[in-house]
């Protein structure tokens, strides 16, 4: 695996859901985020019984996230509608109901792959990236 820190975060345009639940059939990364920090995230699959409480606590702090000037995005390599439907089934159904957060397709892998998080099941890796505002992977704590 190569170092990403300090190199340009890699572009992507991909379908995604975005907290309003609409779809962005050509939701650009660097331009959604343009002018803001961002957490990108991985995750396997949608409608598994792990990943949901990621994505739902992530979805919890989206407006405290956004305060700071901080964008949270997830992405799989579920298609957009399965994101849809996702987050259109109640909790107590296994879903993840309405999150405040957008989700976005990669059904190709391109993105996992660019990032690094691909495993050999064609499926992401769990994995957070933290992006600065000019779209650089931010360096590592010195704590």
């Amino acid at each position: 695996m190569s170092t990403l820190v300090t190199h340009l975060a890699p572009d992507f345009t991909k379908p995604a859901v975005l907290p309003n639940g609409s779809f962005d059939e050509k939701f650009n990364f660097h331009a959604h985020i343009r002018d803001k920090y961002a957490v990108l995230f991985f995750y396997p699959l949608d409608f598994t019984f792990v990943c949901p409480s990621e994505i739902i606590a992530h979805s919890h702090r989206a407006k405290d996230f956004q305060k700071r000037n901080a964008e949270v995005i997830g992405v799989s390599v579920d298609s957009h509608f399965t994101h849809y439907a996702w987050r259109n089934t109640p909790i107590t159904q296994g879903g993840i109901g309405p999150i405040d957060i957008t989700l976005v397709s990669d059904l190709g892998g391109e993105v996992m792959n660019a990032y690094g998080v691909s495993h050999p099941n064609h499926v992401a890796l769990r994995g957070s990236f933290l992006i600065d505002k000019k779209r650089y992977r931010a360096p590592p704590s010195s704590q």
